[in-house]
């Protein structure tokens, strides 16, 4: 794992609590909501290969 993923990562979490912090400020809730989920399946989605990463070194340490 190399620091770029983690700079990432933190880099869409900031922008997704600014973006969710006007839109709850300017009265849309919904949209804010929207906006943290959708953050939420980005970040998932560019940590899907670090996670099979991860399951098969398990898998290669307890030889399963």
């Amino acid at each position: 794992m190399d620091i770029s993923l983690i700079l990432k990562v933190a880099g869409v979490g900031i922008l997704v609590t600014v973006a969710c912090q006007i839109l709850t400020r300017a009265g849309r809730d919904e949209q804010a909501t929207l906006v943290s989920i959708t953050g939420i399946v980005i970040v998932l989605l560019m940590l899907v290969g670090q996670i099979g990463d991860l399951f098969r070194t398990v898998r290669e340490v307890f030889g399963l």
